[in-house]
């Protein structure tokens, strides 16, 4: 896992983004989230708020999204909180980047059952196009990070890319997704081999007929 730190509060930072402030369609989200909330509990809107300026940051930038400390202090004051009770919650999720990240953020997951059906591999695959683990390639593209389970154990290994989940990988399979969104080119996400979300492989071995039609095993024994 990489580490978790903050972006330097540099005056560069501050004068990049301390104006930052919602767009039009943030705005209107945003309030929309707050409606959700008790009044006096506008801090369970902190999520919500900081993937809202993650992504804003991200349209912005032309990358993922990251939450530089302005941008933090922005959700604090929108949500009438002490700024380090916001930074509390961005540093604690791993969904939000704390420092600038790639226009595709590889999420590698490295944990047991993925490391066990070939995590190295898809590791491989990256390392063989210039990613590395903790940087962003030289052209903005790539950000590589090896991060803990993503929540896909029967379609290991697998890889988040920025929202959507790449699995049942291999080198090539990675190095064919690693090439399409170099290209400009949407690969299919989820299962890159003929299943069916998180089915067995070669389709059904239980209830077959079930995959035909709605059969009716009721009273067979």
């Amino acid at each position: 896992m990489a580490e978790r730190n903050f972006a330097a509060d540099t005056p560069e930072l501050r004068e990049k983004w301390g104006n930052f402030a919602w767009d039009e369609t943030r705005a209107k989200a945003a309030a929309d989230i707050l409606t959700r909330y008790p009044a006096g509990r506008q801090a369970s809107a902190s999520i919500p708020f900081l993937d809202l300026a993650q992504r804003q940051v991200g349209e912005m930038t032309g990358t993922q999204g990251w939450l530089p400390i302005p941008v933090m202090e922005f959700v604090a004051r929108e949500l009438d909180m002490p700024p380090v009770r916001v930074m509390e919650v961005a540093s604690f999720y791993t969904m939000f980047n704390l420092v600038p990240v790639g226009k595709f953020h590889v999420q590698v997951c490295g944990t047991t059952p993925c490391m066990l059906r070939g995590s190295d591999d898809v590791l491989s695959a990256c390392y063989k196009r210039g990613l590395k683990k903790g940087h962003t390639t030289a052209d903005g593209l790539f950000t590589l990070t090896e991060v803990e389970c993503l929540g896909a154990c029967t379609n290991a290994p697998m890889v988040q890319i920025n929202d959507d989940n790449y699995e049942d990988l291999t080198e090539s399979s990675m190095k064919a997704i690693l090439d399409a969104l170099a290209m400009g080119q949407t690969p299919k996400p989820g299962p890159q081999v003929a299943r069916q979300t998180s089915c067995p492989e070669g389709g059904p071995t239980t209830l077959k007929k079930m995959a035909e039609r709605n059969y009716d095993y009721r009273g067979q024994q």
